[in-house]
């Protein structure tokens, strides 16, 4: 009994997590990164101080949230102009490179004293 749930799991966990599934091209983000990204997140995910702090840093991210996120904006969860507008023509694809790519990158997700 317990060896058939077991193998049950396995079998279902790729539809559980379709994005983790999906093989990522680090090198592959980044050039999509550079192309879509940059201008409102910077191409290391780090925004400056010359841009808008509005713009959420992408770096050190965790994957699955990013996949996600842009997923919810191609569907209509997220609901901003913007990446509305941006994660519409992304493919699976493109969404496991970017999010690959962001996560690969060391994050500065937190103020500095």
């Amino acid at each position: 009994m317990k060896k058939t749930f077991v193998i049950a799991a396995l079998l279902a966990a790729p539809a559980l997590a379709p994005w983790s599934a999906q093989a990522a091209d680090i090198a592959a983000g980044k050039a999509k990164a550079e192309a879509q990204c940059a201008a409102c997140h910077a191409v290391e995910g780090n925004w400056n101080k010359t841009m808008d702090p509005a713009y959420p840093k992408l770096a050190g991210q965790h994957k699955d949230y990013l996949a996600n996120t842009l997923k919810q904006y191609q569907n209509g969860a997220r609901n901003n102009a913007i990446m509305t507008g941006m994660a519409a023509g992304l493919s699976k694809k493109d969404i496991a490179d970017l999010s690959a790519f962001f996560a690969s990158l060391e994050g500065d997700l937190y103020l500095k004293k």
